[in-house]
């Protein structure tokens, strides 16, 4: 059987013709700095706090634990992107594989949870900068939002990240490359002073402070979810998502992907540890334990921390570095998000302007439209804290398509050359699916309600685009996406509801959520099987993809 080679983005300038194309010019590390850069933005700052007030000490695990979950999705992805090295791959792949229902879906569910990222990113720095000016203000349920001046501020940096953007890849990935080095810098000279200077043993286990686990197995897993731990790991995407603009995706992608978290894990984890440690024991003393952890100038947590223990230096040093950690971050997330809208343009799911892109690269109309939601996301909605678990819930979810298209995959185009395969069958891929399961399950339904309404709003959106098409739309596929898309969206939302998480009717315990996920994930990956698109289908959709990439369509 001949194999049929993989899309790949035309360099701009090149001999080709039509309008210039997503230029290739990240190389091995910049995609690595690429996917450690977003990993490592504002959820290290309010992490380790907000995991230590729902699982105390026990939250080691929950990092350990999400580390691990969000690998068994990455390797999918690793090897869906050496098949495919095409910008915005997390919305394409299912397109190829399903047809364009399921990647209109699962575009959408991306694109909503990627362009609300880099606002966040914003507020976040602005939250600990509130110590210098007044950017936020405190609420009694414990949220921050924006000021005036706040907003303004807000404004200005998610104009920078349009505009670096505007002058293309190289120059992004080249300011990424020293902020990441700056960041890592930053995080590991705060373990080390944590560690050396004003660690207590005691406070891992003292039973006046809750035990080692005072939230129980439920504290670790709710954490993974909701104190910003999965939502730090989300940043392993971008290896994916800019697959089309390095120069050696075989080789690059897996290592970006499997490198950005195994290296992130080990961090993260040590800064937990560190924090637990240096927390006073007059703090926890008075606050009646880790479930109820506060302290004097907690929209700070690790600066507070080091100016309670005297190292008024440290505190210092991530003052600005809690400017310049998230301002990477929603840089990164900038580039990403328009690469989204991009795929989903190319897909002929969204409006063909958005596919558009300059001379230098840079996909223009897809990085106005980011700004503009930007602009949208910094009216005075939740805040940092309460939109993590959203965020998480909808990016997890969008991922969770992948472990399903690389099972059929293997089915549909089993010659097809991979330069990187996941061993194991079908076993990593089910785990896949199953982790992102259980990561939206474990947000609760008072934030998941939320979720499953905008993707109905994108629903309509879609009925919209239908009838607006006039019969230039490509063919939805309804029966090899909706066949499992459908039943999947439900029986989460059904299961969500019936949870015992933050809202749920509390019909299905910790155990009894492990078992539904479960059998719910082998119900949707029987029926994506069962329903996925012919070979012939597929290749046609191949076939497609690259032709368009040749000629800039």
């Amino acid at each position: 059987m001949t194999t049929v080679s993989g899309p790949t983005e035309k360099p701009a300038g090149g001999p080709s013709e039509g309008p210039p194309r997503l230029r290739r010019d990240m190389g091995r590390v910049s995609l690595l700095f690429a996917g450690v850069g977003s990993i490592i933005g504002s959820g290290w700052l309010f992490g380790a706090l907000n995991a230590a007030k729902v699982a105390g000490p026990a939250s080691i695990f929950s990092w350990a634990i999400a580390a691990v979950m969000i690998l068994l999705i990455g390797l999918c992805f690793a090897e869906l992107g050496t098949m495919f090295p095409v910008s915005g791959g997390v919305v394409r792949f299912p397109h190829l594989s399903f047809g364009s229902f399921a990647s209109y879906t699962m575009g959408w569910i991306t694109w909503v949870a990627a362009a609300t990222v880099a606002p966040i990113e914003v507020e976040g720095a602005l939250q600990y900068a509130t110590r210098w000016a007044h950017f936020t203000d405190h609420h009694d349920s414990g949220a921050y939002t924006l000021t005036g001046l706040g907003y303004a501020v807000a404004v200005v940096a998610m104009a920078f990240f349009v505009a670096l953007n505007y002058f293309g890849i190289r120059w992004f990935a080249r300011v990424n490359n020293v902020l990441v080095w700056w960041k890592l810098a930053i995080i590991l000279l705060v373990i080390a002073a944590f560690l050396l200077t004003a660690f207590h043993g005691h406070n891992f286990g003292a039973r006046q402070y809750g035990g080692f686990a005072p939230g129980g197995a439920k504290g670790v897993f709710t954490a993974i979810s909701t104190a910003g731990i999965t939502f730090s790991f989300l940043g392993f995407r971008q290896a994916v998502e800019l697959a089309g603009e390095t120069d050696n995706p075989r080789r690059n992608v897996p290592f970006a992907i499997i490198g950005a978290v195994l290296l992130t894990a080990v961090i993260y984890i040590l800064l937990e540890v560190a924090f637990l440690g240096a927390v006073p024991g007059h703090d926890l003393a008075s606050s009646g334990g880790w479930l109820h952890l506060k302290f004097t100038d907690d929209f700070g947590p690790l600066a507070a921390i080091a100016s309670a223990v005297g190292l008024g230096w440290l505190a210092y040093l991530l003052y600005a570095d809690a400017v310049i950690s998230p301002a990477d971050t929603g840089l990164v997330y900038t580039t990403v998000t328009a690469r989204i809208s991009y795929a989903m343009a190319r897909n002929g799911n969204a409006p063909e302007a958005l596919s558009s892109t300059t001379r230098r690269g840079a996909p223009l109309v897809s990085l106005v439209v980011t700004f503009v939601l930007g602009l949208v996301v910094f009216l005075p909605f939740p805040s940092w804290q309460q939109l993590v678990g959203f965020i998480t819930s909808a990016t997890v979810l969008s991922f969770g398509s992948g472990p399903v298209v690389l099972a059929a995959m293997r089915r549909q185009i089993p010659d097809h050359e991979r330069p990187f395969k996941v061993p194991g069958g079908d076993l990593i891929p089910f785990l896949g699916l199953y982790s992102a399961n259980l990561i939206v399950y474990w947000a609760g339904w008072n934030t998941n309600w939320k979720l499953f309404a905008t993707i109905g709003i994108g629903f309509v959106l879609l009925a919209v685009l239908e009838l607006t098409a006039r019969g230039t739309s490509p063919q939805l596929d309804w029966r090899a996406g909706a066949t499992w898309v459908l039943p999947w969206l439900g029986g989460l939302a059904l299961i969500s509801w019936a949870g015992d998480y933050d809202g749920g009717r509390g019909w299905i315990g910790l155990g009894w959520g492990f078992v539904a996920n479960l059998a719910l994930a082998a119900l949707i990956h029987l029926l994506a099987l069962r329903s996925r698109l012919p070979e012939s289908r597929v290749r046609d959709h191949i076939a497609q993809s690259a032709a368009e990439t040749e000629v800039g369509a």
